[in-house]
């Protein structure tokens, strides 16, 4: 099984465009098209796939002249996606920790956390190769790019490059937040052998349950 992640969060071209629109308030396709010079068809059809990716949503009804018009807005929390932000405050915050807690304490910290966040995501169904795909989804929707390898006890994650760089290139233990949060996704034993270096790549084994 191979399957590479996908980014639904990041918008490109015309797209990305009707996306910055919306940031600034709630539009009509009508006025989207008349500010961005598109076609009030094309509109729709950039509305209708923002839609389906969870970044746009219909906030309500405008009166126009002839019918009511529906309103579009960026879903409130699809704005997390489009912050650069969060990457260097967590790698200060993990840095931060771990000159003030020794290792095992930070190390604990770091499983719990993964477990919190695996707590906020819908669990996946069937079987265990199923289970890792979803698995390589979160990834891909997380702004990562991974794939799977079956192996003899089950599969092994490769990571093409590190969802959390920032914070593993000085603290290691932060890959533990990773680890723990895909055992509790895919309900099942994961070890964390990830590639270290000056491009660290994630790499999880995740073992059959007996």
């Amino acid at each position: 099984m191979s399957r590479k992640g996908h980014d639904r969060t990041r918008t490109r071209g015309t797209r990305g465009r009707v996306v910055e629109a919306l940031r600034r308030g709630p539009a009509t396709a009508g006025d989207l098209a008349q500010r961005l010079g598109l076609t009030h068809n094309a509109v729709l059809v950039h509305l209708l796939a923002l839609q389906h990716d969870g970044l746009v949503r219909e906030s309500g009804l405008q009166a126009t002249a002839s019918r009511p018009a529906a309103l579009y807005e960026v879903v409130p929390r699809a704005e997390a996606g489009f912050s650069r932000a969060y990457a260097p405050f967590a790698a200060e915050l993990v840095r931060e920790l771990g000159a003030r807690l020794p290792q095992a304490e930070l190390e604990e910290l770091m499983h719990a956390v993964g477990k919190r966040v695996a707590a906020h995501q819908p669990r996946p169904r069937g079987d265990l190769g199923r289970r890792v795909e979803a698995a390589i989804s979160f990834i891909g929707a997380s702004g990562g790019s991974a794939e799977a390898e079956q192996t003899a006890d089950g599969f092994v994650i490769r990571g093409h490059g590190c969802l959390l760089a920032e914070a593993t290139r000085d603290r290691p233990e932060a890959c533990r937040a990773m680890q723990s949060f895909l055992s509790e996704l895919v309900e099942a034993p994961v070890e964390e052998c990830c590639e270290r270096g000056e491009r660290p790549r994630c790499r999880f084994a995740v073992r059959r349950g007996d």
